[in-house]
């Protein structure tokens, strides 16, 4: 055998083996959410997030810490407000997302959860809802576009996570 023969003999075995490992890649989306994961601080999670909670949630934290109002608006189950809504959480909360944050996660998440962000830096306290949507797809409710509606601490929450529960089964009181 030649050497020219060897060579694209090789050649030939390295781009068959390259199509078989691009058919084994992930897909666009898990390969953003990997790149995601790895470069922002990881989430801190209290109570029983679902998955699909869990990954939208997680998904809104980069959004706001990263200062994009457009992503985090294409996260919502309906964009009537979502673009003013997504530019006042960036606005109020986008500093504080870059440092530690904690997601206290209420009730069950079969189809919506409730879910209160702590942002450890600021001290700052959010409401957010996950939920599906007509799709079946996770996303946010969007629906705050007045800077004081978007910013407004919940009476509800307790001052620090953990105390994760049911609104209905006494969380209210539990400050």
């Amino acid at each position: 055998m030649t050497r020219t023969t060897r060579l694209t003999r090789i050649a030939l075995a390295a781009v068959a083996t390259g199509g078989l490992l691009t058919g084994c890649t992930s897909d666009d989306e898990s390969l953003t959410y990997q790149t995601d994961y790895s470069s922002h601080r990881p989430l801190r999670v209290v109570g029983y997030p679902s998955t699909g909670s869990l990954e939208t949630v997680q998904k809104a934290v980069w959004r706001l810490a990263d200062g994009d109002a457009d992503a985090l608006a294409a996260l919502a189950v309906d964009d009537t407000d979502a673009d003013a809504t997504a530019r006042n959480w960036v606005k109020a909360f986008g500093t504080a997302a870059k440092s530690d944050v904690t997601a206290d996660f209420y009730d069950e998440g079969s189809v919506r959860q409730v879910v209160v962000l702590y942002f450890a830096e600021s001290g700052q306290i959010k409401e957010i809802e996950a939920r599906m949507g007509e799709d079946d797809a996770w996303g946010l409710t969007l629906a705050e576009p007045e800077p004081a509606e978007a910013t407004a601490k919940p009476t509800w929450a307790p001052s620090k996570p953990g105390h994760s529960g049911s609104r209905t089964s006494g969380a209210e009181s539990a400050n």
